[in-house]
């Protein structure tokens, strides 16, 4: 459970009452985590941590085996109308923050079914926004994930580096799903692994952000084309993944258009990373939409702001896509605080439909020395044959 004396802190800053947890069925990742639940949740769970007093948990009675260690009061209900009357006596007249986003703003924060937002405030609570308490104890990484996570993104990078080297090098007609197998077998040797395959695109499909190759329809590599790798693995399932992109080209001489999209993907990564530098430096707060804005200056100067069609980057945490800021202004407005322990992928792109797409991503802990950037060596110049 959380620190009482540092949450107090936090729930005073954050100007409300209390931080009321909701979890049904897994729906709520944060709660998962703050409250460390393991078991069934198939009923109704909340979970009040209030400013002063003891920790109320609400939950059902055939689901209280769960609750035999909590450290705090415990107010069991059957019947609905048991529970909406414990719920009145518990927040009514109450500002409490939850996992919630007005208008859906920021999807990953937004855990509360509306219903239950509704039902809190008629019993009289006033419901708010929980995301600085979200990034600062339920996101950040502890000692053994940031190290867990340096380990994977340099097995990464090196599995990266060197299919890219033979890729753009080969002869023979290598398919996206050959050289996928062939990453995915290199990644599990080095002792990782991954809920999804990565993906490799070639050519034109690489202007496709989120393509994911087919066996018997996927394409072949030919000379002179681009060739997208983007990967993901952790030392285990419940721990923090490394996320990275790597590009190559199979030729050794790069065309103009080629090179300066690269270029311009390289600065645009490269200038959210110097922004969130400067302001750690100076010891200003720098919020996930400043970053975004400062990659993508750097594209739109270029000539392809129209082909930047996704956020700068998402936030990682045990979900690959978690719940703490994104570098985001532009598929939404986030305007939550990169605070010390959150960690972020910086992965800018230029997309350009039936010629190729460049994406190069990294990823950066907010650790206690300053923003650390995984891997060590990020890619600086295009794989070429």
């Amino acid at each position: 459970m959380i620190d009482r004396a540092e949450l107090r802190e936090a729930l005073i800053q954050a100007g409300v009452d209390g931080w009321l947890l909701y979890a049904f069925r897994g729906m709520n990742p944060v709660a998962v985590r703050v409250l460390q639940l393991t078991g069934m949740n198939t009923r109704r769970l909340f979970v009040l941590l209030p400013r002063e007093g003891e920790p109320v948990a609400v939950a059902h009675k055939i689901e209280l085996q769960a609750m035999e260690n909590f450290p705090g009061r415990v107010m069991p209900y059957a019947r609905w109308s048991e529970l909406h009357e414990i719920l009145r006596s518990l927040v009514g007249g109450r500002k409490v923050a939850m996992e919630i986003s007005p208008e859906d703003a920021v999807p990953y924060l937004d855990r509360i079914p509306y219903g239950v937002v509704e039902l809190l405030r008629r019993a009289g609570a006033d419901v708010v926004p929980s995301g600085a308490l979200v990034s600062r104890f339920a996101a950040s990484w502890s000692q053994s994930e940031a190290d867990d996570h340096r380990a994977a993104a340099e097995i990464l990078a090196d599995v990266a580096r060197r299919n890219l080297e033979q890729a753009v090098r080969t002869t023979d007609r290598l398919s996206e799903t050959a050289l996928q197998a062939r990453v995915m077998a290199e990644l599990q040797a080095g002792g990782l692994v991954f809920d999804e395959p990565p993906i490799v695109a070639f050519g034109p499909n690489a202007a496709k952000p989120h393509y994911l190759p087919q066996a018997g329809s996927d394409a072949t590599l030919q000379r002179g084309q681009v060739v997208l790798l983007d990967l993901w693995a952790g030392r285990s399932l419940t721990t923090v993944f490394a996320d990275q992109t790597w590009i190559g080209f199979s030729g050794t001489e790069v065309p103009q258009r080629v090179r300066e999209v690269w270029t311009t993907v390289r600065g645009a990564r490269d200038a959210a990373i110097d922004i969130i530098r400067r302001a750690s430096q100076s010891g200003r707060a720098i919020m996930g939409y400043e970053a975004d804005r400062a990659a993508r200056s750097v594209i739109e100067k270029a000539g392809y702001g129209e082909a930047f069609v996704h956020r700068t980057g998402h936030s990682i945490d045990r979900d690959l896509h978690g719940s703490e800021p994104h570098l985001d202004d532009y598929e939404t407005h986030d305007d939550r605080v990169l605070v010390p322990g959150v960690a972020f992928s910086v992965e800018p792109g230029i997309y350009l439909a039936g010629e190729f797409g460049m994406r190069s991503e990294v990823n950066v802990f907010m650790g206690p020395s300053g923003p650390e950037v995984t891997p060590r060596q990020p890619q600086v110049e295009l794989i070429t044959s």
